[in-house]
């Protein structure tokens, strides 16, 4: 749903005993940018080729990472990969849906709400993953 979670999301995994180590604040600054710019006008579709590659990838590195965190082997690993870049598959489609549905038909740039929706439902997502 947000292309920064999967290579952001499984590194914040303990925020809370490391605190706000440089790359956890590289991290963080990335997510917020990225939640900030979602909701410009001029922000291109997440459906274009380029968006949906880096969110493909973002997906498959986030799978990866949470594979190797439990020392998993290397066939788990691309498995993981491969589940990872299907969510954000489903992530990029389903979230340009609803954000239509909301929008009601219109252009979902113009609905925020919609937006910060979205947002609270990848940002939970994405902390249910990493636990």
């Amino acid at each position: 749903m947000r292309s920064t979670l999967g290579f952001n999301g499984p590194g914040l995994r303990g925020l809370r005993k490391k605190g706000l180590t440089r790359a956890n604040v590289g991290r963080l600054t990335g997510i917020g940018g990225e939640l900030v710019v979602d909701k410009l006008p001029q922000t291109p579709s997440r459906l274009t080729p380029p968006g949906l590659i880096g969110r493909f990838a973002s997906g498959a590195f986030g799978g990866v990472q949470l594979a190797r965190r439990t020392g998993a082997p290397v066939k788990s690993c691309a498995i993981a990969a491969v589940v990872g870049a299907a969510g954000a598959a489903g992530g990029a489609y389903g979230g340009a849906a609803w954000r239509r549905w909301v929008a009601g038909g219109t252009n979902p740039r113009h609905d925020w709400q919609g937006a910060v929706v979205e947002d609270a439902v990848a940002l939970s997502l994405t902390a249910a993953a990493c636990r």
